[in-house]
């Protein structure tokens, strides 16, 4: 590996490593309120999703502002980060909508977000360790998704058991990979000090 090679930033497809971490503490905690409260109203869900979703994606869209080098595909977090920002504005702007339009909204949102993060994991296979962690991620999401376009008539009270051990476990996933991230760009940083 050329010196100017291992002094490469992280693809911009990452992020800054604390708003991936920052992504995924928001999943978790999003998750554990459909947990702790599972009865809440089906505009409450709504409202919650679209929040969650817009914070999610605004800060997907802002990891594309990092600092990269060569052939690194953006598009891959401007996708994900312009699903979530329209999946939330939709949410958040006709919480209105009935219970099989949120399962639609949401499935459509995780199939976007999952493909994307398997994407971007495998454009990083090379650049950090644990990128299983987004992989799996990015599969949970596609799978959730899944279940939830061809299962469009679960209650509401499954939907928010559902999406909540959903964000849990991808908030889960997504800090791990941000600990990945920060790792190597520690690493990279030490070794370059090191070279001068």
């Amino acid at each position: 590996m050329s010196n100017t090679q291992s002094q490469t930033v992280l693809p911009a497809v990452t992020g800054h490593w604390w708003a991936l971490a920052l992504r995924g503490v928001i999943a978790i905690l999003f998750g554990l309120a459909a947990f702790l409260r599972p009865g809440i109203a089906l505009e409450a869900l709504i409202l919650l999703f679209g929040a969650y979703a817009l914070v999610d994606g605004v800060f997907a869209i802002v990891g594309t502002f990092g600092r990269a080098r060569g052939d690194t595909p953006r598009w891959l977090l401007l996708v994900e980060g312009g699903a979530g920002v329209l999946a939330g504005l939709i949410a958040l702007i006709f919480p209105g909508i009935t219970a099989v339009a949120l399962l639609y909204l949401v499935a459509a949102w995780a199939i976007v977000t999952g493909v994307s993060e398997v994407a971007m994991a495998i454009r990083l296979r090379e650049e950090i360790q644990g990128e299983w962690a987004l992989i799996i991620g990015g599969a949970v999401s596609v799978i959730f998704g899944l279940i939830l376009a061809v299962l469009p008539w679960v209650g509401i009270l499954s939907l928010v058991w559902l999406v909540g051990l959903y964000a849990v476990a991808f908030g889960i996933l997504m800090v791990i990979t941000a600990l990945q991230v920060r790792g190597k760009q520690g690493s990279e940083a030490s070794r370059s000090s090191r070279v001068n």
